[in-house]
């Protein structure tokens, strides 16, 4: 079967590394993809906006499966027009891609649906946003209601601070993400991040992972679109996570089908784990980045399998998902600057030794010279992964690989996975 994968981040190189092992595969393709999918699939140049011109290039190379990774290309509807040509797509209509697509969207559904999360209020001026600051008080949340590239928004901890947020978002911080914005009640807990793929009738959990949003060690600095990951995320007990498909996923699948905009893809629920259970932060529409970069570290399934099973609506019918029980934790090397402003150019060598440790290097942010040069291309740069018995003997195993890079306009967070590790020592695991 020829596959097309759509997107050029760590996790479609991640997504390119797993879906190049199933015996399935014929041809993988990878839209825009990046130097390090480039070993696995044949770059290939397409306006990803152009529909048609998409549709054109999956007919003409006889594409059985499209897998689309980032949330853009989602919410644009690239997948209703290539399921309306005739073509099995992994990824969310239009419509069902709102739940990442617009908080406010999301927020309205939880309280149809009774869904746990926090209190909020949508606001669609400076003047009512200030209103919900002074009915929530400090700490408080304020969300870009649009796409921002994991980067809108703002856990203040002081009114200063949100009314700062709140002027900034709607003064163009975000560009029309920030157009509305959700002022949300302060939760306080754990996050956790869960992962189930439906196809809009039928729920297979997938597994779990624990993001790192800050930018600087013990989480301090400003939200990034993650600074590493590990899986499994522990602290989601078998008892939280059924809770969280019966309480919060599958009233959100039900709901969406019930309104006519049923759900097709993987379902990323952000959680708090709250003292009266877990609540709903957010949805994504796809997998996360970093978090896909263990799971498919972890995964010892058949990634096209199912994949396809879900595009074509036949959950019920494959096996679930089976994953290593060794956890996996990713560390990501950022360009000097980010998430501000990002340095871009600067050199990269040693990955080669680096995967020669046993880790594996996927690249999130890089472009090749002509002369073979690697360098940073955006702010994310690579995602340094690595597996091992405990979270402690993969946090090590990562960290020794990420010290052989050499990238010396890069930076990375040296606290990847210190919770877990330091619940592992209490357990006397390590």
């Amino acid at each position: 079967m020829n596959i097309l994968l759509i997107g050029s981040g760590g996790r479609e190189h991640a997504l390119a590394w797993k879906l190049a092992q199933s015996p399935l595969l014929g041809n993988l393709y990878a839209a825009p993809g990046n130097p390090g999918v480039a070993d696995h699939a044949e770059l290939v140049a397409l306006d990803l906006a152009d529909h048609a011109a998409v549709v054109t290039f999956c007919e003409a190379k006889r594409i059985g499966l499209i897998v689309i990774g980032p949330e853009a290309p989602l919410v644009d509807g690239l997948a209703d027009s290539l399921r309306g040509a005739g073509f099995s797509v992994f990824g969310p209509s239009r419509a069902a891609a709102q739940l990442e697509g617009s908080k406010g969207f999301t927020k309205d559904l939880c309280a149809r649906a009774n869904i746990p999360t926090a209190g909020y209020v949508r606001a669609k001026s400076e003047a009512e946003a200030r209103e919900a600051l002074a009915r929530f008080g400090a700490p408080v949340v304020i969300k870009a209601d649009g796409l921002a590239a994991g980067k809108g928004v703002v856990v203040a901890m002081t009114m200063d601070e949100a009314e700062e947020a709140v002027t900034d978002m709607f003064g163009g911080q975000f560009g029309s993400a920030g157009a509305e914005v959700v002022v949300e009640e302060f939760l306080t807990g754990e996050e956790a991040s869960f992962f189930a793929l439906t196809d809009g009738a039928t729920i297979v959990p997938f597994a779990s992972a624990q993001d790192h949003k800050r930018v600087g060690d013990g989480d301090t600095g400003p939200n990034t679109g993650g600074m590493g990951a590990y899986s499994p995320a522990r602290v989601l007990t078998p008892e939280l996570e059924a809770e969280t498909i019966a309480k919060i996923v599958a009233p959100t699948v039900k709901t969406m089908a019930d309104e006519g905009t049923p759900y097709s893809g993987v379902l990323y629920a952000g959680l708090m784990l709250t003292a009266e259970g877990p609540k709903l932060i957010e949805y994504n529409c796809r997998f996360g980045d970093p978090e896909c970069q263990v799971l498919m570290m972890r995964l010892e399934s058949d990634l096209v399998e199912l994949l396809l099973a879900c595009a074509d609506s036949r959950l019920s019918s494959i096996e679930p998902p089976r994953f290593s029980a060794d956890p996996a934790l990713t560390v990501v090397m950022a360009a000097e600057g980010y998430p501000a402003t990002p340095k871009k150019g600067g050199r990269i060598d040693r990955i080669p030794a680096a995967e020669a440790t046993g880790a594996k290097v996927f690249h999130a942010g890089t472009t090749l010279g002509m002369d073979g040069t690697l360098s940073a291309s955006g702010g994310r740069v690579l995602n340094v992964t690595a597996r091992g018995k405990t979270v402690r003997a993969a946090r090590d195993a990562a960290y020794a690989a990420v010290d052989t890079i050499e990238f010396p306009e890069g930076f990375c967070r040296r606290d990847i996975g210190q919770k877990e590790i330091d619940r592992e020592t209490a357990r006397g695991e390590d």
